[in-house]
């Protein structure tokens, strides 16, 4: 009689397990909570990066988060207007959009950035849904100057829509595009945006994955990377401009929400491997967190509901020998 050998390495690690332990109290207290994920930077651009970007947000709702994710594409954008030969300009940090080029935009980012996204979450199962922030006039904006043209800022979020989907077990991925109070539509802030919608839906915690490891004190000392703060102390380094113009619009949403009653807000680099479990599921965490001075430490698990039938629906598919996605 033959019989199967033990392939494991040896000695097989307990670090596994060590770390499962260590984020079985994290996963208890974020069991039913919705994490809104502002997703751009490096992470969105890799393929590679994007594909475990995905996964660890599959992971997190497996587990019981409901995630809603957030994004703009402002290279993909930057790179189709080129290529249609339409100028691109920036005034004070912000892209000069005409007529024209909000074309663009919405093809890029309900077209190209947003499909990628659900695409990538759904070799998983039917589990993600495109929205754009027009959709059921989720987002709401009015022009915030002439000289930019269509660029909005958000008169209002009607929530009713991602509150639908999340109750479904769906995961909404929402590209930055907003319907104007006067009609058409506008061109938003991606990090704003997330901020507006984690306070209109109340949720439990706002994360921004981008390109470097938080918030600095001083950017050009990589020692001075702040681990915590207060809602009052980014208020004050907003106020006081001592932090760099690409960081102000992140710190500007996690005021809001924190404002609104959001838990935390957490800034992380997204580049690193997993970033988004390590900061949420272990103890020490890998970025900046942002927290308000009335902190709720009450922590209600709800059931995962219906979410498991979706997994793996319609994607019954062979594995094939080498395939990288084999378990």
């Amino acid at each position: 009689m033959k019989y199967a050998k033990d392939t494991r390495p040896k000695p097989v690690s307990s670090r596994t397990a060590e770390v499962l332990v260590e984020a079985l109290p994290w996963i208890k207290n974020i069991t039913g909570k919705t994490v809104v994920i502002k997703y751009g930077g490096s992470a969105m651009i890799d393929g590679r990066l994007r594909t475990d970007v995905m996964n660890d947000i599959v992971l997190l709702k497996i587990i019981g988060v409901n995630p809603v994710i957030i994004h703009g594409g402002g290279l993909a954008i930057t790179d189709a207007m080129n290529k249609f030969n339409i100028p691109v300009e920036f005034k004070d940090g912000q892209r000069v959009t005409t007529d024209e080029a909000m074309e663009v935009v919405r093809m890029v980012l309900m077209g190209k950035v947003n499909q990628e996204l659900v695409e990538a979450m759904n070799e998983h199962g039917n589990l993600a849904v495109g929205v754009s922030g027009s959709d059921a006039g989720t987002i709401m904006a009015e022009q915030k100057s002439p000289e930019l043209g269509r660029v909005g800022r958000i008169s209002r979020i009607n929530s009713g829509y991602l509150e639908d989907l999340i109750d479904a077990d769906y995961i909404p991925v929402v590209a930055s595009i907003a319907m104007g109070e006067e009609g058409g539509y506008y061109n938003v802030n991606a990090d704003l945006v997330a901020g507006h919608i984690a306070a209109a839906i109340g949720a439990h915690k706002i994360v921004f994955l981008t390109d470097v490891d938080g918030l600095y004190e001083d950017f050009d000392n990589k020692d001075s990377l702040i681990s915590n703060l207060t809602m009052f102390e980014a208020q004050y380094m907003v106020e006081n401009s001592v932090v760099s113009t690409g960081m102000i619009p992140k710190l500007q949403s996690c005021i809001a929400a924190l404002d609104a009653g959001v838990f935390r807000a957490h800034i992380i680099n997204g580049t690193t491997p997993h970033a988004l479990l390590l900061e949420l599921l272990t103890n020490t965490g890998v970025g900046t967190t942002l927290h308000s001075t009335e902190e709720s430490c009450t922590f209600d698990a709800h059931p995962l509901g219906n979410f498991a039938s979706k997994l793996i629906e319609n994607r019954q598919r062979p594995i094939l020998m080498g395939d990288p996605r084999t378990p």
